[in-house]
């Protein structure tokens, strides 16, 4: 039995309610209520870029670099939805913003034709657990200071996260951004649209991830990745039970990395697909906690063993 609602968190839906033209609306009302925006600032229009310019990013699905666009100041925003907690995350999201900072020139042109980039993630983990004593909220922004005055500047590069289980689905959203965190946490549990949610821009993305609304192709698309979320999960907790498992009866550092390695191959085998011995013994000797994590993540879609190494 289909779901009344979609999973926002998946690609293609992430992708239709905010990459899409015709809901650029919803687009506007996320970029606005996460950067907080004032009456006088407000982002009014942006121009989605077109999908040639956008990363193809496969790797299960698990990191999704979802929606790039410009407002009428040249700013461009980089919309990205991370499921699952991997290792080098942070770096990653600050090595794309500079990316997307730095590729804006093409050859003659001069540094002050760079326009700012800000890029948001939209986690559904905690990057700074409560556990540890951290002490960031559930929305959290960041740009340059100078550390002995506190002096805000360097803003050309500015940092946005959105860390979905730091709302409490317990409790009624209070503002727009709880109601964000509320929608993308619990859309696909509710059977009506919640009564806090009605009247709200949320509440019309809500109305636009209805299941009845999908044709058969498109609700295959949205089946496959919700498929490729549910293996991802799964095989990232084999690989943190394995490495935990190895670490402890080997007492050393390295068998965390062992057990993601060990992960990788039980992930190919389960799919099927043949690894020769020299493979087997590149995932076995690599110590790379990140490549680990980058090929546990291509095994669960890769046509091949040979294409974690391309």
């Amino acid at each position: 039995m289909r779901p009344v609602f979609a999973d926002p968190k998946t690609d293609f839906v992430f992708k239709r309610l905010f990459g899409s033209a015709p809901r650029i609306h919803l687009l506007l009302a996320l970029l606005n209520d996460l950067l907080e925006t004032d009456d006088q600032h407000q982002i009014v229009s942006v121009q989605l870029l077109p999908p040639e310019l956008k990363p193809s990013v496969q790797e299960a699905k698990l990191s999704i670099v979802d929606v790039r666009c410009t407002d009428a100041q040249g700013t461009t925003y980089v919309i990205e939805m991370q499921i699952l907690p991997v290792e080098g995350f942070d770096k990653r999201v600050v090595y794309n913003a500079c990316k997307s900072y730095t590729g804006q020139l093409r050859g003659g042109e001069e540094y002050p034709q760079l326009n700012d980039v800000v890029a948001i993630s939209i986690c559904d983990f905690e990057l700074w657990p409560r556990a540890s004593g951290s002490a960031v909220p559930l929305l959290s922004r960041w740009k340059m200071h100078e550390t002995h005055t506190g002096a805000e500047g360097m803003g050309h590069i500015q940092y946005v996260f959105l860390e979905l289980p730091k709302y409490d689905p317990a409790q009624e959203p209070q503002n727009d951004v709880e109601r964000w965190a509320y929608f993308f946490r619990e859309a696909s549990e509710f059977s009506t649209i919640p009564g806090v949610l009605r009247g709200t821009v949320v509440g019309r993305a809500l109305e636009e991830a209805r299941t009845a609304g999908f044709t058969l192709t498109e609700w295959e698309a949205y089946e496959r990745d919700r498929i490729a979320l549910q293996d991802a999960r799964g095989a990232l907790t084999m690989a943190h039970r394995l490495g935990l498992e190895r670490g402890r009866r080997e007492g050393r550092a390295e068998g965390k990395a062992e057990g993601k390695a060990e992960a990788v191959l039980a992930v190919l085998a389960a799919r099927g697909l043949e690894v020769t011995e020299e493979q087997r013994e590149r995932i076995r000797a690599t110590t790379s906690a990140e490549e680990l994590d980058r090929w546990l993540q291509q095994a669960i879609t890769s046509a091949c063993a040979a294409d974690l190494f391309s």
